[in-house]
C-alpha cells in the first residue's frame, strides 16, 4: 500500500487550519500541526478545535511560533515532511493599525523561516495563505490574479503581498514549488470571533448593537469554509510549473490563485440572512468606512476552475445556517 504523505500545517488550531487538518486526518494523511495558540482571539476556541484534532492517531501537535527559527528547524528535522501548508499568520486588517510589529514578526519573519525550512528539507510543495486584501485600492472587478497588486491599503495586505514576492523568489532561486492562495472572506462553523459574521451573530443573540461600516454600502465575496478546504486539498498535488506571464521570463514554479465564491453579496443582504437564521432583528449602528477597509471584493476564479475543475459554490443561505447552528450548539444556546 502506498504511504500517504505527511503534511505540516501551521496555524492548525486556527479556523482554516483546523478544518483542513480534520479533513486530511479523515483521509488518513499524517498531519503535523503547529500553532502558538496566541490570544488574538479566544484561546478556549482554539483549544476546543485542537482537542478534536488530538483524537486522531495520525496527528501530532507542536506548540510553536513560526517566527521561532530554531524550533521550526527542529520540527522539520524530526521527520519526513512532504508538503507544507502555511496558514499561521497574524490576521485582521483593523488590528494591523494597532499593532503593526506583530504582522512583520509573524507574516514576514515567520514566513521567511518557513521558506528556509522548506528549502533545506527538500519539501515537495509549499502552499501558503495569501489574502484578497492584496487587491487593496483596485477598483476593477472581479479581482484577477493577472491584476496589478501594488497598492495595499493596510499593513496586513502588504505583509501578504510580501509573502507572494518572497515565495516567488525562493521558487526562482531554489526551484521550490510554491502556491499562494488569496482567500476571500472565509466564514463558517468554528470561525474567527473577530470576523463580522461572528460579531453580528454574537451581538444579535445578546440584543446588542451591531456596527455596520460605510453605512452598509459594501460588498464581500463570502466563501464557505468547506469550499476553501476542498480547494486546498485538490491543489496539494498540483505543483506549479513555470510561470506564464506576458513579458516576464520567470521560470519559477510559483502560482497564485483566488479562492472565493465568485459572487459578491451586499453587506445588508448578508446581515438579513443572519437575522433570518437567528430569528431576530439586529439593532444597527451605521458608521463611516474604517481605515484599511475596501468597498468591494469579488474573486475571478477562472484559473482555479481550469486547474482543478472546482470552484466554491456554497450559498450564504446554506453557509450562514450552518454557522448559526454551530454557534448555538457551541455556546449552548436555544
Amino acid at each position: 500500500m502506498t504511504k500517504l504523505k505527511t503534511i505540516l500545517i501551521t496555524g492548525c488550531a486556527g479556523f482554516i487550519g483546523f478544518h483542513l487538518s480534520k479533513q486530511l486526518l479523515l483521509n488518513d494523511y499524517v498531519v503535523v500541526g503547529v500553532d502558538n495558540l496566541n490570544s488574538y482571539y479566544d484561546v478556549n476556541l482554539k483549544q476546543a478545535r485542537l482537542k478534536q484534532l488530538k483524537e486522531y492517531k495520525n496527528f501530532t501537535f507542536e506548540l510553536c511560533s513560526i517566527e521561532d527559527k530554531e524550533s521550526m528547524e527542529k520540527i522539520f528535522s524530526q521527520g519526513q515532511i512532504d508538503i507544507v501548508i502555511n496558514l499561521a499568520a497574524q490576521a485582521g486588517v483593523r488590528y494591523s493599525l494597532e499593532n503593526p510589529s506583530a504582522y512583520i514578526e509573524s507574516n514576514v519573519v515567520g514566513f521567511l523561516n518557513i521558506l528556509e525550512c522548506c528549502r533545506h528539507n527538500k519539501i515537495e510543495h509549499l502552499i501558503y495563505a495569501s489574502s484578497s486584501s492584496v487587491y487593496g485600492a483596485n477598483t476593477k472587478l472581479p479581482f484577477s490574479t493577472k491584476d496589478n497588486v501594488d497598492y495595499p491599503v493596510s499593513l496586513y495586505a502588504a505583509s501578504k503581498r510580501a509573502n507572494e514576492l518572497m515565495a516567488h523568489t525562493y521558487s526562482h532561486l531554489y526551484d521550490l514549488p510554491t502556491t499562494g492562495l488569496r482567500f476571500f472572506t472565509v466564514y463558517g462553523p468554528w470561525g474567527r470571533p473577530d470576523m463580522s459574521y461572528f460579531k453580528f451573530t454574537n451581538a444579535i443573540m445578546k440584543g446588542e448593537k451591531i456596527q455596520v461600516f460605510n453605512f452598509g454600502q459594501m460588498k464581500r465575496d463570502f466563501t464557505y469554509i468547506d469550499d476553501i478546504v476542498e480547494g486546498i486539498v485538490r491543489l496539494m498535488d498540483k505543483k506549479p510549473q513555470q510561470i506564464q506571464v506576458p513579458n516576464i521570463s520567470s521560470s519559477a514554479p510559483h502560482k497564485v490563485y483566488n479562492i472565493g465564491n465568485n459572487r459578491p453579496e451586499e453587506l445588508m443582504t448578508f446581515i438579513s440572512v443572519i437575522e433570518e437564521k437567528i430569528g431576530k432583528k439586529a439593532k444597527k449602528e451605521f458608521l463611516p468606512m474604517q481605515p484599511g477597509d475596501v468597498h468591494a471584493t469579488f474573486a475571478d476564479v477562472e484559473d482555479l476552475e481550469k486547474e482543478i475543475g472546482f470552484k466554491p459554490r456554497t450559498s450564504i443561505n446554506e453557509g450562514i445556517e450552518k454557522f448559526v447552528d454551530w454557534y448555538k450548539e457551541y455556546y449552548k444556546l436555544e
